[in-house]
């Protein structure tokens, strides 16, 4: 910035951002998103990695690359999850043991994709953090996943993350009744700035980001149908922390 002859303020006039956002990239926790951080690099005539390498040092795998930018930039997500907690809400200790189990990566790469995980989180931590609600089903909260320490530990973490303004965790209980909308594969429909609405889809094999307008209306369909038979924000709160309770 000073070699270009710019303060926060021109700068900040320059991307369309407030200057106080721009004030803030100067600390090393601060990383814009990405479409602001191409805009910064080309105002200061630098590469964007040059500026903020934290985010280029990709440990996460390379199919899930094109969503995890995707992620950085929504002002929404919504997340059905009906066998895990959703990544952005999981503990370091609960990503290891989901990624661990079974051998199917080396421990190197595990910790690589850990360590990309929770670097993904600070998402939430921002000062313009996407609104998130993520829907689970209870079994969620009660099938191990590491030992009894790791699921207490995730399960008060997801109860005190759940707490912040932005940030809803929603319950589905075990004892609903079954329909089809609970049927399928987990997804996450996510809202861009310029009001695009896309979604990620998961499987066995790796994950597909889905842009087609018809197919993201057809999951916005069973959203609706999932959030219909969830508990309300406050008693699925309660209820983590009742299970919690039982893994100490």
């Amino acid at each position: 910035m000073a070699e270009r002859g710019e303060t926060a303020e021109s700068l900040a006039a320059k991307v369309q951002v407030d200057p106080k956002t721009a004030a803030r990239w100067l600390t090393a926790d601060r990383i814009p998103h990405p479409h602001t951080r191409i805009a910064v690099a080309k105002v200061l005539g630098r590469d964007a990695a040059e500026l903020w390498p934290e985010p280029f040092r990709r440990r996460d795998l390379s199919w899930f690359r094109p969503w995890a930018d995707l992620e950085q930039d929504a002002t929404s997500l919504r997340s059905y999850q009906p066998l895990l907690v959703p990544g952005l809400l999981q503990t370091e200790e609960y990503a290891r043991a989901v990624l661990g189990t079974g051998a199917l990566l080396p421990p190197a790469e595990v910790e690589e994709i850990v360590a990309s995980r929770i670097a993904r989180q600070r998402v939430l931590d921002r000062d313009d953090p996407p609104q998130l609600v993520a829907v689970i089903n209870e079994v969620v909260l009660r099938r191990p996943v590491g030992d009894g320490s790791v699921m207490a530990g995730q399960l008060r973490h997801l109860a005190a993350v759940a707490e912040r303004e932005h940030v809803q965790v929603r319950v589905i209980p075990a004892d609903g009744p079954w329909h089809t909308g609970l049927a399928g594969r987990p997804f996450v429909l996510g809202r861009l700035p310029d009001g695009t609405e896309l979604a990620y889809l998961d499987n066995q094999l790796r994950g597909q980001v889905v842009t087609d307008p018809v197919d993201v209306a057809s999951l916005g369909r069973r959203w609706e149908s999932v959030t219909g038979e969830a508990l309300p924000r406050r008693r699925s709160i309660e209820l983590i922390r009742e299970v919690a309770e039982t893994w100490t």
